[in-house]
């Protein structure tokens, strides 16, 4: 009986350990995901879309992103928001709001950009 016990607690621990290595490497890759996306867009580009969402999100969100007729996007104010979120936000918009999706004008992988810009800005 005791054997038994023992057993069952050692498949739990090496079962824990495991989860614990899989939500490890899930999450370095989603980190490595986010870097790499961010590392595809030429400088110009960068360039293009951090004017972009300066002045274009800006005209609603406020020149330096604080809050107008939208919300405030700091990176302070985004900082619990998960980038899953935003991307969607940013993505398909928001009905009933003036937020517009912008999937048809945005690749994915600039949308991305701007939710990594968004939650850690760079320098230009």
């Amino acid at each position: 009986m005791m054997w038994i016990t023992f057993t069952e607690t050692v498949k739990k621990k090496i079962n824990d350990k495991a989860a614990y290595l899989a939500s490890l490497l899930i999450f370095v890759l989603l980190v490595l995901t986010s870097q790499i996306a961010r590392a595809e867009l030429t400088p110009q580009q960068q360039t293009e879309l951090r004017s972009l969402l300066y002045q274009d999100c800006g005209s609603c969100h406020g020149l330096h992103l604080t809050g107008g007729l939208g919300p405030n996007i700091t990176a302070k104010a985004l900082e619990k928001k998960p980038a899953q979120y935003l991307f969607t936000v940013i993505s398909e918009g928001r009905p009933g709001t003036p937020m517009p999706p912008w999937k048809s004008l945005l690749s994915q992988e600039q949308i991305q950009w701007i939710v990594d810009e968004l939650k850690e800005p760079t320098k230009p």
